[in-house]
């Protein structure tokens, strides 16, 4: 991997984190590719995460990019998805193809086959690890990419370009999982207070 950033900690892995990169992020850019990684510390179960992550139908769950998706077929190895993205971007569709959906280890890879964006030969692996964060269980996501160096731009402008989009859509993802986490530690609390209430 040529590039790596940590989203959370200067572009500097800690050992656990670049265990992970080494076994589940073996990307290969080819001369005019650039690669790299990313990181997000999530205040979330791995469970809760991955209920998100691994729906590949349905990326607009978290990825505030997406407009639509329409899956064609089973959702299985081999799947294709169109992707209507927001205006704003300069794309409006991209056709992405699931290459790895791993329920034990959660991993998903995608690679984009088609679509009117720059992003040719982009192939993408998330990667899902339980950690304790403030002594409650935490989610580390790692995601990395290798595509092609567009014409006219340099590998550090599609490095840059490519990463504040990942790093848009794992700020969200940890947004919207760490909401589902608040809500399912005061459920039970109020379902508590309404049986005191109630008694």
């Amino acid at each position: 991997m040529e590039k790596m950033n940590g989203t959370e900690n200067n572009g500097v892995f800690n050992s656990t984190e670049m265990e992970y990169i080494r076994r589940h992020h073996n990307q290969q850019p080819g001369e005019n590719q650039c690669s790299s990684a990313l990181v997000k510390h999530i205040r979330a179960p791995v469970p809760l995460v991955w209920s998100l992550v691994r729906r590949f139908d349905q990326p607009q769950k978290y990825k505030p990019f997406v407009s639509r998706c329409v899956v064609r077929g089973n959702l299985e190895i081999g799947s294709l998805r169109e992707v209507d993205v927001k205006s704003g971007l300069p794309a409006t569709t991209s056709t992405e193809r699931l290459e790895v959906l791993d329920d034990n280890e959660h991993i998903l890879s995608i690679r984009i086959i088609g679509g009117d964006h720059r992003l040719r030969n982009y192939s993408s692996i998330m990667s899902l690890h339980p950690e304790i964060i403030d002594g409650r269980p935490g989610t580390l996501v790692i995601e990395s990419f290798v595509v092609d160096v567009p014409e006219g731009n340099t590998k550090d402008e599609t490095c840059y370009f490519v990463e504040a989009l990942i790093k848009c859509n794992l700020k969200s993802l940890s947004d919207v999982s760490e909401g589902h986490a608040a809500q399912d530690l005061t459920e039970p609390l109020d379902r508590m207070h309404e049986l005191l209430i109630s008694g």
